[in-house]
């Protein structure tokens, strides 16, 4: 593995890192928490989701947060007295856990539902969907028959949404309309499992300005630089921990920032805090929403 050094540890599971006004914030999922932090691992808790799980992050246009809460499918909104209030209910339409999400800078927010409950245990795994939120907390299906959908970019024209599907072991794209519908369906990139295993999961992702989306890919503990079409453009790899999700920071955006942890099994890494954050320097930088 390249060079990388640690900036904050001592999490369960960090998820949804995500580069706002010069901090990175990330969600601790089974610490039930939402924190900010300097590069220098300045580490500050933002709001604690006690009931639930929290997941995917984004702001309204006013600076407000948005915070997924997984189980009881609810997008929450942080106010600025500290308040966690309902900014939707995602349950008329979800039919499994929401998980990761972007919002768009209107306000409109992509939000993945997995089709299945994740810490249910084995079972079926129904198609999920991308949940498309309007600024008011209006809930529709924005996109179907996706497979795991977790991690979701937008370009910084907004005129593109790309999404990664766990269960396919592909990332996809979509055309974003005016009114904020998805068309022209596509696959971005199809990924290869290292040996020995037979899928290759996109979790969390992110965007650089040639184009190219990092993926963290959690079986083949890697993160991988992937351009339109497949091709691997440069890869990291951990040697005994899963890389969970990433984003583009720092102040020139080339600072790229992991989410690392033990174990993608709930049951292993809710039990000890052995999650943290990692940064690379990478020479081409960020672009677009996260």
């Amino acid at each position: 593995m390249r060079d990388a050094r640690t900036i904050t540890g001592d999490y369960f599971f960090t998820e949804a890192p995500r580069w706002h006004n010069g901090e990175l914030w990330f969600s601790d999922m089974h610490g039930h928490a939402v924190y900010r932090t300097t590069l220098s691992g300045d580490a500050t808790m933002v709001a604690e989701v006690s009931h639930d799980r929290p997941s995917g992050l984004g702001w309204l246009p006013d600076g407000r947060l948005l915070v997924v809460a997984m189980e009881t499918q609810k997008l929450l909104r942080l106010e600025p007295d500290g308040r966690l209030v309902e900014h939707a209910d995602l349950s008329q339409v979800a039919r499994g856990s929401v998980n990761d999400m972007i919002v768009a800078a209107d306000g409109t927010a992509y939000v993945g539902d997995m089709g299945m409950r994740l810490f249910a245990g084995p079972g079926e795994r129904p198609p999920g969907q991308t949940i498309r939120v309007t600024p008011e907390g209006e809930v529709s299906c924005a996109a179907d028959d996706l497979l795991a959908p977790n991690g979701h970019i937008l370009t910084d024209d907004g005129h593109t949404l790309i999404v990664a599907e766990s269960a396919a072991s592909r990332i996809t794209a979509f055309d974003v309309l005016g009114d904020g519908a998805l068309a022209n369906r596509r696959v971005f990139a199809e990924l290869t499992p290292v040996s020995g295993a037979t899928q290759a999961p996109p979790d969390g992702i992110c965007l650089d300005a040639e184009g190219a989306v990092w993926a963290a890919e959690i079986i083949g503990e890697r993160l991988l630089r992937v351009r339109d079409g497949g091709e691997v453009a440069d890869a990291i790899e951990f040697d005994g921990a899963v890389a969970v999700a990433c984003v583009l920071g720092g102040d020139d955006r080339r600072t790229l920032l992991a989410c690392v942890a033990a174990s993608f099994h709930h049951d292993v890494v809710a039990a000890e805090r052995t999650s943290r954050i990692e940064a690379f320097a990478v020479p081409v930088p960020g672009a677009g929403r996260p």
